[in-house]
């Protein structure tokens, strides 16, 4: 029998970098929800949970995307 279902092909970027870049986003998504509603962010500091104002935090875009290396022949 032969089998009808297609097999995915695994994306030419590594999973760990698709993860951090994931990740920053929506860090960046929960610091911009904060800011809109003036609740400070419980982050850690020096070994402690600290409470922050969201206006003392700053949001650091990547400064360029990963993207897959061209296919050598």
């Amino acid at each position: 029998m032969k089998d009808d279902k297609k097999k995915k092909k695994p994306s030419a970027i590594p999973l760990a970098f698709r993860a951090e870049e994931a990740l920053k986003k929506a860090v960046a998504k929960v610091i911009a929800d904060h800011r809109r509603s003036g609740e400070p962010i419980a982050i850690w500091r020096d070994g402690k949970a600290v409470m922050v104002h969201p206006k003392d935090l700053a949001v650091h875009e990547p400064r360029s995307k990963y993207t897959a290396a061209k296919k050598r022949k």
